[in-house]
């Protein structure tokens, strides 16, 4: 990635002290089609490694997808979380 310049710098740094609304997007068109948007392209969570012990079958199961297995299985318990989330905060709001 290129390093920015001293005027990007100052231009993002006047930007960052803006209101939202105070900023012009006129210029912009608005984007009203997002299937082709990439999900987690410039933003990538800290990963940890851990040590799981998985039944032999699940790891034969997540293999069968080829490369990239553990990835699968990162996905796969994040779409579980998030889902658990969504499920605890609609069981809140209506108890």
């Amino acid at each position: 990635m290129k390093k920015l310049t001293k005027e990007q710098k100052q231009d993002i740094a006047a930007i960052a002290v803006m209101k939202d609304e105070d900023i012009d997007f006129s210029d912009m068109p608005e984007v009203l089609d997002w299937s082709g948007a990439e999900i987690g392209k410039f933003y990538r969570p800290k990963k940890k490694p851990v040590t799981m012990r998985l039944d032999e079958d699940v790891i034969v199961w997540l293999k069968s997808f080829g490369h990239g297995y553990q990835t699968k299985a990162n996905h796969l318990l994040r779409h579980a979380m998030t889902s658990t989330k969504s499920i605890k905060s609609r069981s809140k709001k209506t108890a």
